[in-house]
């Protein structure tokens, strides 16, 4: 391993001595950078000319003293070839992060990461729906395609929700949570339309007993 120069060293913590005298043994991040030099071809003073850095910085990272940052760890991998994938220690199965075109709110911005949004149907004021003016507004909003999003705060009641029914991978993009709006409008007005035809039937049917009784 090459740590730079001599007199770097006398600065070194026990901790520090001791993990260059023994090394985690699976190199963790400083042998994922000696592995990105490797590939590379390249020196300490090599690889951080590239990354525009002071050799002494990568010697630091090489050592464990400190660590690169997530932007440059990616730009490190991405130079070697290399992908990182992350996966659930549980089922083993790959991990991905969370969707950048997720639904967002009406001021822009995205919605507490660990919550499940419910769409109610389209976007109201507070104290709209009682008004006149509530179906006016139900028609704008879903010309804007404005969906009406809720989600609970309670960890308790988010727990039960999701033995239920299951827990969402991830947030809806703004568009499948206007779809999903749509949809909603589409089951009340076949809901409508069957309390109707059940009127309509029912209305028959007196008609036909007054006849029989008449």
């Amino acid at each position: 391993m090459d740590l730079g120069r001599r007199d770097d060293r006398a600065s070194w913590t026990q901790e520090e001595w001791d993990w260059f005298c023994m090394g985690p043994f699976d190199g963790e991040i400083p042998g994922l950078v000696r592995r990105v030099r490797r590939i590379l071809d390249v020196s300490q003073r090599g690889l951080a000319a590239l990354l525009e850095v002071s050799q002494s910085v990568v010697a630091r990272w090489e050592t464990g003293r400190t660590s690169p940052r997530a932007r440059v760890l990616q730009r490190l991998l991405t130079m070697a070839g290399l992908r990182v994938s992350i996966h659930s220690e549980e089922t083993d199965e790959e991990v991905g992060p969370m969707r950048n075109d997720g639904g967002r709110d009406r001021a822009g911005r995205r919605y507490p990461a660990h919550v499940d949004l419910r769409v109610v149907g389209w976007w109201y004021p507070r104290g709209a729906g009682s008004t006149a003016d509530f179906l006016l507004w139900r028609q704008r909003s879903r010309a804007r395609r404005d969906p009406f999003v809720r989600y609970r705060t309670d960890r308790h009641q988010r727990r039960i929700e999701r033995r239920l029914f299951g827990t969402p991978d991830d947030h809806p993009s703004i568009r499948q949570l206007a779809a999903e709006a749509e949809h909603l409008d589409e089951r009340r007005e076949h809901r409508r339309e069957e309390l109707r035809e059940e009127a309509r039937e029912r209305l028959r049917r007196g008609r036909a007993e007054l006849g029989r009784t008449g």
